[in-house]
């Protein structure tokens, strides 16, 4: 698990806000739309795995404070299996 108050501090570091943040998903076919519905507002791009069994999806918003970052990583948690790059 990633300590947030240093993820916080790193954000801080690299980011004026407001800018253009990605965040990167991967997550299994069957769990796409379950993401893609929580990412409403995103430009969204997708590349499917080899195998089709998963997708990897980057989803880029212009952000406003460091704390609309963690609030997307913490709504997006809740769908099965999906990893965070």
């Amino acid at each position: 698990m990633v300590d947030k108050e240093k993820f916080r501090e790193l954000l801080d570091q690299s980011y004026q806000w407001p800018d253009y943040y990605d965040f990167k998903f991967i997550v299994k076919i069957e769990e796409k739309a379950e993401l893609l519905s929580k990412l409403k507002g995103f430009t969204i791009s997708e590349n499917p795995s080899k195998n089709g069994n998963y997708v990897a999806i980057t989803a880029r918003k212009l952000i406003n404070i460091t704390q609309e970052v963690l609030d997307v990583y913490e709504v997006v948690s809740t769908v099965k299996g999906i990893m965070s790059l």
